[in-house]
């Protein structure tokens, strides 16, 4: 999905963070608001310069990302 174009990097925007092109909306953002429990809907309300294809961009390209092989520790919680 990173070949769409729509998802880019910049080190003098954001850091270098990926983002929606166009914007400085990471990534990163739209994960944390979906991981908020936010819909798409209420994304687009709050950022009308983004697009639903660019929503979808930055979740394909967080899935990619994922993709690669590294191994994720995860913290067992005791039950």
């Amino acid at each position: 999905m990173q070949g769409s174009g729509l998802i880019v990097s910049n080190p003098k925007v954001m850091t270098g963070k990926p983002v929606i092109r166009g914007t400085r909306i990471t990534v990163e953002l739209i994960l944390e608001k979906f991981a908020a429990g936010q819909t798409e809907e209420q994304i687009l309300l709050a950022h009308p310069h983004i697009t639903r294809e660019g929503i979808r961009a930055a979740l394909a390209f967080a899935a990619e990302a994922l993709q690669a092989s590294v191994v994720y520790p995860v913290e067992r919680v005791a039950s």
